[in-house]
């Protein structure tokens, strides 16, 4: 056990003849006494200093570990995030394929369809064109008959007729 100050006050040494100056003697142990004291408190300090230091470090391990969870969480969490964001993606990716193929075949269709609906016109109009042709044809041909002549005498002869009877 580490000698304390108060044990080295109390310390008695025997007397011999002739002995150590007793002032000298107590005033050597009065200076061992306070540099002693000095030490014990200084070694108190650090004590405490290095119990309070174990005390920080403890608390900044412990953030340490916990930000370290936090940031394998939040990097787990990204990753979870990202491959969530690319599944979405290639949904509406593919979402938007089938909507473009959808589009592109209504399309096709439609223009099938007006296709058809032209050649369709295209025909009636040449069959009206040639039914107003047949038509135009007969016509100027009971122009150019007798019969047509015929009809024009007969309706001079009639007119003459009606202007004599009114007479």
């Amino acid at each position: 056990m580490p000698l304390t100050p108060l044990d080295i006050h109390n310390k008695e040494f025997t007397r011999g003849f002739r002995g150590y100056d007793e002032d000298e003697v107590n005033e050597f142990l009065d200076q061992i006494i306070k540099d002693y004291e000095s030490v014990i408190r200084e070694k108190k300090e650090l004590l405490d200093r290095v119990s309070e230091l174990d005390d920080k470090l403890t608390h900044f391990s412990n953030i340490e570990t916990t930000l370290n969870k936090s940031i394998l969480v939040a990097q787990e969490t990204a990753e979870g995030v990202k491959r969530s964001a690319e599944k979405e993606a290639k949904l509406i990716i593919k979402e938007s394929e089938k909507n473009a193929d959808r589009i592109v075949n209504e399309a096709l269709s439609k223009s099938r369809k007006v296709a058809l609906e032209v050649e369709e016109l295209k025909k009636q109009a040449s069959v009206y064109r040639t039914r107003f042709r047949m038509l135009l044809e007969a016509q100027l041909e009971m122009l150019n008959t007798e019969d047509w002549d015929d009809l024009s005498q007969t309706s001079k002869e009639q007119q003459e007729e009606e202007s004599y009877e009114n007479f």
